[in-house]
């Protein structure tokens, strides 16, 4: 589990320090104090935090040297300043110091903990980033990507390509295959690469929601809205929005997104004051928006205006030449991640691997690879400790399918109902373990007819 986000309150009144703390414990967060601007900076030294919150008038060294000197030895640790003796002058100061935000006293607990959530986000964000960074740097592509099929290098190719430009990119495929891979790779491969890379499960946003987490929104736009709130768009300022699953966005943010596409600028729901956004977007679907804009379902000028390249991530059972290299790069990776023992695969498991077609794609082989890696006793992978059923289906069967079909529909039936079982039909970890998302889970429940 993540250790919680770590905050330091400085301020030499004893009770503005308690106060803030004991709010902020209640959130979760671990909270370290300090009354001076010396006793601050050793506290920043010792925690590594993930925020500061300051006092601007303190005996001593007062705030506004304070934010100076922390912002020189941490330039990305976010300072949020609250003052008594508020003024725009200090305000101003402040924000050009490179302070996050400035709260004048006295502040009620909900706009603290407004403030301190995004804060703490757009720091998570910042780290996050870094890392992807990094990683994407020492491996290009990921392990989704390993492969020499021609299919594959010509993904890889045209991220090269794209990348250098600012062109808006469509990524297409089936679940499971890696488009998020390849928006990343897009990003951290691009001029935008030391900006933010937001992305945005279209799928997981309440309809009535969407407009304000994409756009943001005003103090008072709706009941709840406390403070202003920027959304996604603002967040990415300078880099790259990945819109996953765009095809489950409503017609309102359709609307919106084309003028975002079309004007460069987003309006805060409750707000007429368009603002300004420098952003690259990017977006995926395992949907085909051909059918779904024949049906109504999605503008014809917005996917347009999405797919000046388009960029189609092929299933896993089409490159099966690439399963070795993929199998042992993931297998490499989920050592690691999970401090196990290596083993290797047997040479009928990676026959087996190459054999079976996938239906959950890269994912499913991960998922696949990683409970074999837990449950195997041997030295070695076997062909048991991979699990790929072959047993027939019970339900009905579609007329006129083939053999393989057959063997393909016989091996998905199985797997799903034992992993439903194992789970105890908890649709949510089922979908996670078949390396498959809930509504595809819920698909093939239904095709299947299972009970």
């Amino acid at each position: 589990m993540d250790a919680a986000p770590v905050i330091v309150v400085v301020d030499d009144e004893e009770a503005i320090r308690d106060s803030c703390r004991q709010t902020l414990e209640r959130c979760g967060y671990r909270v370290a104090t300090a009354a001076d601007g010396f006793s601050a900076m050793k506290a920043i030294h010792i925690n590594a935090p993930d925020l500061v919150i300051l006092d601007l008038k303190m005996p001593g060294v007062d705030g506004t040297e304070l934010l100076r000197r922390v912002k020189a030895e941490h330039p990305n640790l976010d300072v949020v300043v609250i003052t008594g003796y508020s003024s725009v002058g200090s305000a101003v100061e402040c924000m050009r110091l490179g302070a996050y935000d400035y709260l004048p006293k006295p502040f009620d607990t909900d706009t603290l903990r407004l403030v301190v959530r995004r804060a703490v986000e757009k720091h998570g964000l910042a780290v996050e980033n870094e890392v992807l960074r990094r990683t994407l740097a020492a491996t290009p592509a990921g392990d989704t990507l390993l492969g020499e099929s021609p299919s594959i290098r010509r993904v890889r190719e045209l991220i090269a390509r794209v990348a250098v430009a600012d062109s808006t990119v469509l990524i297409t495929g089936e679940s499971g295959t890696g488009k998020e891979l390849v928006a990343r790779a897009i990003h951290h491969t691009s001029p935008r690469r030391e900006r933010p890379f937001v992305a945005v499960d279209c799928s997981a946003l309440v309809e009535t929601l969407c407009e304000s987490e994409l756009f943001g929104h005003v103090k008072g736009a709706f009941t709840g809205a406390t403070a202003n709130h920027p959304g996604r768009f603002e967040l990415a300022q300078g880099g790259t929005v990945f819109l996953d699953e765009i095809a489950n966005v409503g017609p309102a943010v359709q609307a919106k997104l084309l003028r975002v596409l079309q004007e460069r600028e987003i309006t805060r729901v409750g707000n007429a004051q368009p603002i300004a956004v420098d952003v690259r977007i990017v977006a995926a679907t395992n949907q085909d928006l051909t059918v779904a804009m024949k049906d109504g379902h999605f503008r014809e000028d917005l996917f347009y205006r999405l797919s000046v390249v388009t960029i189609v991530v092929p299933p896993l059972r089409t490159r099966r030449e690439d399963i070795r290299l993929l199998a042992e790069g993931l297998l490499g990776r989920i050592q690691t991640r999970r401090a196990l023992a290596p083993r290797p695969l047997s040479a009928a498991a990676l026959s087996a691997l190459q054999e079976h077609d996938w239906p959950g794609n890269v994912r499913e082989l991960e998922n696949t690879l990683e409970r074999a890696l837990v449950l195997a006793q041997g030295n070695e992978i076997t062909t048991g400790d991979l699990d790929l059923a072959t047993t027939v289906p019970e339900g009905p069967v579609e007329a006129g399918r083939t053999g393989r079909d057959l063997s393909l529909a016989s091996a998905e039936v199985q797997q799903i109902r034992k992993v439903l079982d194992v789970t105890g039909w908890h649709l949510g970890q089922a979908a996670a373990l078949l390396g498959i998302d809930r509504k595809t889970l819920w698909r093939k429940i239904k095709a299947y007819q299972l009970r």
